[in-house]
């Protein structure tokens, strides 16, 4: 008996029997579709983290002041300005593996454009700013060294700034005031879009360091040449920990700090943490798919004890078929067929469930969702494969019922 003549009657004895056929592909089913859900969140989070760190930029460090104490109790990283531009320069120069270190001042502001007017936050740093964070300018330019050293009034606009200050108009070469201070604009930024803890990259304006201080946000009255830190990006392939080592060295020479003293600054590698809560996220993905896999135990089960029965009521059916010619491989791969076949239909219904739950997820969630083709065909493949390794005790089980034993039973 052929392949196709054994789909056939595996469909027939399916389609008799359909509630029941329905209600024992439940658990595939289930399975199935809570296997794509898991996966295709866990997906969506490995991509979120992987557009972080493409935001932030490749091989990036950040380094920022230390923590203060204040009797006794130690108030966290920047609360003492220990940080300049000095450094930043001292590590550009003095450190080989690294291809740019801008230093960076922060705080927020209103800016006001002809009737438009948005509260942003204000960055004052160098020309190498936008070589630490790989970011490009949709129009225009990004700032020169020489705007940066004589304080130009020149600003860089981020998208969000853009489309509110100037939701119809080409914002280059426009007058932008900010806290009351006339900037010209001379580039836009492209989009950044959003950090994993809800953060608008996009919503901010870029002007030369000093610019900031001296007119905007103003200097830090504990330290006039403090910053609030430095961005440094490696060169790719280089040692990050050994650069991060020699970082650390140059600043502490900056510093003055004795061999025995604690830093007074802190230095975080960004990129590695991003590849941290990749991997873990990536493990979190496979516990949760395995936890889903479950429900395919289940469903195997299910489909087994549901094939047992089958057997039991078709045992005059199997013993006819004998008696008419029928050898064990046939009756073999007839059940085997359709407790395959039911595995297949269970997992194209849980695919279809699937797919839907991810929809529903990303749409009812901030979390992006991705199912693959290579996702489906796994699904398929392992109910397919539940089919086989359950199926095959009852099939077998048929296969070597007497041919008299089965003719006699009633």
């Amino acid at each position: 008996m052929s392949f196709l003549a054994s789909l056939r009657i595996a469909l027939r004895a399916l389609g008799a029997h359909t509630l029941r056929s329905l209600l024992t592909t439940l658990g595939i089913i289930l399975g199935v579709g809570s296997v794509i859900v898991m996966v295709a969140v866990g997906a969506g989070a490995q991509m979120r983290i992987e557009q972080d760190i493409r935001a932030l930029g490749a091989n990036v460090m950040v380094l920022v002041s230390g923590s203060a104490t204040n009797s006794g109790a130690r108030l966290g990283s920047n609360s003492r300005p220990t940080v300049t531009e000095r450094d930043a320069e001292a590590i550009a120069h003095e450190v080989m593996e690294v291809t740019a270190a801008a230093p960076v001042v922060r705080g927020a502001a209103h800016a006001i454009a002809g009737n438009a007017n948005w509260g942003t936050n204000v960055v004052g740093t160098g020309a190498d700013f936008f070589v630490v964070r790989d970011w490009v300018t949709a129009s225009g330019r990004v700032l020169e060294e020489d705007e940066v050293e004589t304080a130009q009034k020149v600003i860089v606009l981020g998208q969000t700034v853009a489309g509110k200050l100037f939701p119809s108009n080409d914002p280059i070469g426009q007058i932008v005031r900010i806290n009351q201070v006339p900037f010209t604009v001379i580039g836009v930024l492209a989009p950044k879009g959003q950090t994993t803890n809800g953060a608008d990259q996009d919503d901010h304006v870029f002007m030369p360091l000093d610019s900031a201080r001296n007119r905007v946000l103003g200097r830090n009255p504990m330290n006039a040449r403090a910053v609030t830190g430095v961005v440094i990006k490696v060169q790719d392939g280089a040692d990050m920990s050994a650069a991060a080592e020699q970082i650390r060295q140059v600043v502490r020479q900056q510093h003055g700090l004795p061999p025995d003293a604690e830093d007074d600054f802190t230095l975080s590698n960004f990129t590695e943490m991003m590849q941290v809560k990749l991997g873990a996220s990536r493990m979190m993905a496979l516990l949760l798919a395995a936890i889903a896999s479950i429900s395919l135990l289940v469903g195997g089960i299910g489909i087994m004890n549901i094939m047992l029965v089958s057997v039991t009521e078709r045992t005059r059916e199997i013993g006819i078929r004998m008696a008419l010619g029928a050898q064990r491989r046939h009756i073999l791969m007839q059940f085997l067929v359709e407790a395959v076949v039911l595995c297949i239909i269970g997992g194209l219904l849980g695919t279809l469930l699937g797919i839907g739950g991810a929809v529903a997820v990303a749409a009812l969630t901030d979390l992006p969702t991705w199912v693959t083709a290579s996702d489906i065909v796994v699904a398929l493949g392992v109910a397919a494969s539940v089919g086989l390794l359950f199926g095959y005790f009852p099939a077998q089980r048929a296969a070597m019922l007497h041919p008299i034993d089965a003719l006699r039973y009633e």
